[in-house]
């Protein structure tokens, strides 16, 4: 491969900045006299080329190294979850999860939301997952009154039934737990 010939400038420097030929010379020593004088004493113009338009997105500076999945959309609708056949209403249950971990309550009914609505004696109404029967969060503001005799309604009726049967009240009272000796997998309610 032939080395190519160094280029250098028409217009060497005298010093750094200050050419050796002034601006008129080099009009002659670059021929813009004869381009001038072709075109009928005016330089050509040309048309402005016409400006690609740019995208309205820009491409992203970085590309993952990896091929990022993208995910797929959930079409899956919220179903309520199947009431287990041994939760009938007036079934004692045990808080599995929750601030209210081992408590006992009492079963109402299920809502249309899925969860389930449980009661204690002498205890706010609760919601809960049928998995774990988890608690709400218990608010602080003022119930209405009419809440307040809904309540003492299913209290009363709740009281009536859990005096009928005896130690029934201590059962519920007592905080359910695992003593020494006892295995989850073995119990039988």
């Amino acid at each position: 491969m032939a080395l190519k010939a160094r280029v250098t400038s028409r217009n060497p420097d005298l010093i750094r900045g200050i050419g050796k030929y002034s601006r008129s010379k080099m009009y002659h020593k670059r021929g813009l006299w004869a381009i001038k004088a072709k075109n009928g004493g005016v330089f050509p113009r040309h048309d402005k080329k016409v400006e690609e338009t740019k995208p309205t997105e820009k491409p992203p500076k970085f590309y993952p190294a990896d091929d990022v999945k993208k995910p797929f959309v959930n079409k899956r609708k919220h179903q309520p979850t199947k009431l287990r056949p041994s939760i009938t209403p007036g079934t004692v249950l045990i808080i599995l999860a929750g601030r209210f971990q081992g408590k006992r309550v009492v079963f109402l009914n299920q809502l249309s939301s899925g969860l389930l609505l449980v009661t204690g004696s002498q205890k706010k109404m609760k919601k809960g997952e049928g998995e774990f029967l988890e608690a709400d969060k218990e608010e602080k503001n003022v119930l209405p009154q009419e809440k307040k005799d809904d309540q003492k309604a299913v209290d009363a009726l709740l009281i009536k039934s859990i005096e009928g049967v005896p130690e029934l009240k201590t059962y519920l009272a007592a905080r359910f737990s695992l003593k020494s000796g006892m295995k989850p997998h073995e119990l039988v309610f």
